[in-house]
Protein backbone atom coordinates (compact mmCIF):
# COMPACT_ATOMS: atom_id res chain seq x y z
CA UNK A 1 0.00 0.00 0.00
CA UNK A 2 1.21 3.26 -0.73
CA UNK A 3 1.25 6.27 1.31
CA UNK A 4 -0.19 9.41 0.83
CA UNK A 5 0.50 12.74 2.88
CA UNK A 6 -2.55 14.52 4.89
CA UNK A 7 -2.54 17.24 2.46
CA UNK A 8 -3.40 14.71 -0.27
CA UNK A 9 -6.55 13.05 2.34
CA UNK A 10 -7.72 16.82 2.20
CA UNK A 11 -8.21 17.24 -1.37
CA UNK A 12 -10.51 14.19 -0.93
CA UNK A 13 -14.52 16.01 -0.24
CA UNK A 14 -16.55 13.38 1.52
CA UNK A 15 -19.60 14.20 2.39
CA UNK A 16 -23.26 13.77 3.92
CA UNK A 17 -26.13 12.93 2.00
CA UNK A 18 -29.87 11.54 1.97
CA UNK A 19 -31.40 9.05 -0.97
CA UNK A 20 -34.38 10.81 -1.82
CA UNK A 21 -34.70 8.25 -5.22
CA UNK A 22 -33.86 4.84 -6.02
CA UNK A 23 -34.59 3.20 -9.57
CA UNK A 24 -33.05 0.26 -11.21
CA UNK A 25 -30.34 0.63 -13.10
CA UNK A 26 -30.72 -2.37 -15.74
CA UNK A 27 -28.29 -1.61 -18.35
CA UNK A 28 -25.06 -1.64 -15.74
CA UNK A 29 -23.13 -4.96 -15.95
CA UNK A 30 -23.43 -6.20 -12.58
CA UNK A 31 -27.09 -5.82 -10.35
CA UNK A 32 -26.77 -1.67 -9.75
CA UNK A 33 -29.19 0.80 -8.58
CA UNK A 34 -29.46 4.53 -9.60
CA UNK A 35 -29.48 6.99 -6.29
CA UNK A 36 -30.92 10.09 -6.32
CA UNK A 37 -28.78 12.04 -3.58
CA UNK A 38 -29.52 15.24 -1.48
CA UNK A 39 -26.28 16.91 -0.26
CA UNK A 40 -27.80 20.11 1.21
CA UNK A 41 -27.85 23.76 -0.10
CA UNK A 42 -23.74 23.92 -0.70
CA UNK A 43 -23.82 21.06 -3.21
CA UNK A 44 -27.23 19.84 -3.89
CA UNK A 45 -29.18 16.99 -5.31
CA UNK A 46 -26.56 14.43 -7.55
CA UNK A 47 -27.04 11.66 -8.97
CA UNK A 48 -24.53 8.00 -8.18
CA UNK A 49 -24.75 4.59 -9.70
CA UNK A 50 -24.32 2.21 -6.79
CA UNK A 51 -24.11 -1.85 -6.34
CA UNK A 52 -26.17 -2.14 -3.76
CA UNK A 53 -28.95 -3.79 -5.36
CA UNK A 54 -28.29 -7.48 -4.00
CA UNK A 55 -27.87 -5.73 -0.63
CA UNK A 56 -30.46 -3.23 -0.16
CA UNK A 57 -33.67 -3.48 -1.29
CA UNK A 58 -34.98 0.51 -2.62
CA UNK A 59 -37.62 1.10 0.89
CA UNK A 60 -34.40 -0.06 2.85
CA UNK A 61 -31.86 2.79 0.96
CA UNK A 62 -34.90 5.22 0.61
CA UNK A 63 -34.11 8.20 3.07
CA UNK A 64 -31.51 7.00 4.18
CA UNK A 65 -28.17 8.91 5.05
CA UNK A 66 -24.67 8.30 3.14
CA UNK A 67 -21.43 9.26 2.94
CA UNK A 68 -19.88 10.01 -0.62
CA UNK A 69 -17.01 11.33 -3.03
CA UNK A 70 -18.30 14.38 -4.42
CA UNK A 71 -15.48 15.96 -6.42
CA UNK A 72 -14.51 13.19 -8.53
CA UNK A 73 -14.63 13.74 -11.91
CA UNK A 74 -18.64 12.24 -13.66
CA UNK A 75 -17.94 9.06 -14.67
CA UNK A 76 -20.34 7.49 -17.40
CA UNK A 77 -21.62 4.09 -16.41
CA UNK A 78 -23.51 2.29 -19.43
CA UNK A 79 -24.64 5.72 -20.42
CA UNK A 80 -25.46 6.91 -17.40
CA UNK A 81 -23.76 9.95 -15.51
CA UNK A 82 -22.82 8.92 -11.87
CA UNK A 83 -21.76 12.32 -10.41
CA UNK A 84 -20.41 11.23 -6.98
CA UNK A 85 -19.21 7.93 -5.28
CA UNK A 86 -21.07 6.90 -2.89
CA UNK A 87 -18.90 4.94 -0.08
CA UNK A 88 -19.36 1.11 0.85
CA UNK A 89 -17.28 -1.53 3.09
CA UNK A 90 -17.35 -5.51 2.33
CA UNK A 91 -19.70 -6.21 4.94
CA UNK A 92 -18.95 -10.11 6.72
CA UNK A 93 -20.55 -12.39 5.35
CA UNK A 94 -20.20 -11.01 2.00
CA UNK A 95 -22.05 -8.00 0.13
CA UNK A 96 -21.54 -4.55 0.45
CA UNK A 97 -22.82 -2.32 3.64
CA UNK A 98 -23.39 1.27 2.80
CA UNK A 99 -21.29 3.84 4.60
CA UNK A 100 -23.79 6.01 6.91
CA UNK A 101 -23.29 8.29 9.85
CA UNK A 102 -24.46 6.15 13.24
CA UNK A 103 -26.42 9.52 14.43
CA UNK A 104 -28.57 11.65 11.97
CA UNK A 105 -26.12 14.04 10.43
CA UNK A 106 -26.78 17.41 8.64
CA UNK A 107 -27.05 17.10 5.26
CA UNK A 108 -23.69 18.26 3.24
CA UNK A 109 -21.28 18.18 6.27
CA UNK A 110 -18.07 17.18 5.27
CA UNK A 111 -15.94 14.03 7.02
CA UNK A 112 -12.68 14.80 8.68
Amino acid sequence: MDNIIFEDFQKIDIRVGEIIEVRDFDRARVPTYKLKIDFGSEIGVKWSSARYKEDYTPDQLLNCQCLAVVNLAPRNVAGFISEVLVLGVDRDGGGISLVTPLDKAVLGARLY
